[in-house]
């Protein structure tokens, strides 16, 4: 049966700066991505050379259908030294903004996803008490300059997962395998966050939210003890300090079962994407659930997909996790928008360019661009407004 979404729903889909910009050099993830031991597939590059070719990507984003394109500011580009700011940089992305404008794409602005400059990690990266003011003058700054080019804001994304993949697993900078930094790091994101919000929002008047990796987790064997664990460290203590935000931004792409050792990979039977995670699309619905029962507030998914070479296998994730949507809308959640991860195969971190979540295809010798065939179904659902 066909679903409607409400009206000014946000259809969109998203990237990130380091993932698709290329030439990041001033960032810690240029730096660590030749470090030895790092663990990093390969180097980023060139990228997606999106700093470049935004113009016919966005373009390429409205024409399919979508009203929404969420990106990323590179910190590094544009604070490239302490408390120096490049007009150029915050020219570059005035322009991306602007072009957005023109192709009728609501921007949605991210201030941190994931990378920094190299001269923070410098003086003590996440773990420096003195990393969320400055993230916070960055942000004020920079929103002063697009002042009235964009509406929504996103001060971090994903604040959980630096803390636990840097300085506790040890495979994204600083790549310690500290618990205790881990925390420390923690609270260091959530006062980050705190100070950006008011930043921002004062300098533009911007809705302004986090974006939170949020997994569905589930007990299994005993491990009830775990998952609450498990879970306060890595999920509540953020929802709780987005509680006084203007919406949740939720990132989920899947399920952990957690036993009494801890979280489990999934069984050898089970249906995995390309990054070995279990193939979940109702793991959406049950994360929006979840943030909007601790937060009570609007509900944004800022980031959903699949990782997979299978485009058919794309089209039924996608349709799956947004009827599972749909029906959180029908329960009275406030959910605003849904927004694909991502736009384009771009880099995936210490996985490379392996693993490909885009709707469109980049062939990095020619960076020539090719639509799948989720992108145009999505795109229609989105021009439609209706699943």
């Amino acid at each position: 049966m066909p679903r409607s979404f409400p009206p000014g729903f946000l259809w969109g889909t998203a990237t990130s700066a380091y993932q698709v910009e290329g030439g990041n050099y001033g960032s810690d993830w240029w730096e660590w991505e030749r470090a030895p031991g790092s663990g990093c597939a390969e180097p980023s590059l060139d990228a997606c050379d999106h700093y470049h070719l935004y113009p016919s990507d966005i373009a390429t984003i409205a024409a399919l259908g979508f009203n929404t394109y969420r990106f990323s500011i590179e910190w590094s580009r544009v604070e490239p030294e302490p408390g120096e700011y490049s007009k150029a940089a915050i020219g570059h992305y005035r322009r991306m903004l602007e072009t957005c404008h023109e192709q009728r794409v609501r921007p949605v602005v991210t201030f941190h996803h994931f990378t920094s400059p190299r001269w923070i990690a410098a003086a003590g990266g996440w773990e420096d008490p003195a990393t969320p003011q400055r993230f916070a003058h960055y942000c004020g700054e920079t929103a002063r300059a697009l002042a009235g080019l964009f509406d929504l804001a996103i001060t971090i994304n994903e604040p959980n997962m630096p803390p636990l993949l840097g300085y506790e697993d040890g495979i994204f900078p600083p790549g310690k395998r500290e618990p205790e930094a881990r925390l420390r790091v923690n609270s260091n994101f959530i006062e980050a966050h705190h100070l950006a919000r008011a930043a921002i929002g004062s300098a533009s008047g911007a809705r302004v939210g986090m974006a939170l990796a949020m997994v569905e987790l589930e007990a299994v064997d005993g491990g009830d003890a775990q998952l609450e664990r498990i879970q306060h460290v890595r999920e509540d203590v953020f929802l709780e300090a987005a509680r006084e935000d203007d919406f949740v931004g939720v990132n989920a792409y899947t399920r952990h079962q957690v036993g009494p050792e801890g979280i489990r990979w999934p069984d050898a039977e089970a249906e995995r994407t390309a990054l070995g995670w279990e193939n979940r699309p109702a793991a959406l619905a049950a994360c929006v659930r979840r943030a909007h029962g601790m937060t009570g507030k609007p509900i944004i998914v800022t980031e959903n997909g699949i990782g997979t070479n299978d485009d058919h296998r794309r089209i039924d994730y996608i349709r799956a996790a947004l009827s599972d949507l749909h029906d959180c809308l029908a329960e009275g959640i406030d959910v605003g928008g849904y927004l694909y991860w991502s736009a384009l195969d771009n880099f995936e971190w210490n996985h490379g360019y392996g693993p490909r979540f885009g709707l469109i295809s980049v062939d990095r010798t020619t960076q020539e661009r090719t639509v799948k065939p989720s992108g145009r179904w999505l795109g229609e659902v989105a021009r439609r407004n209706l699943l």
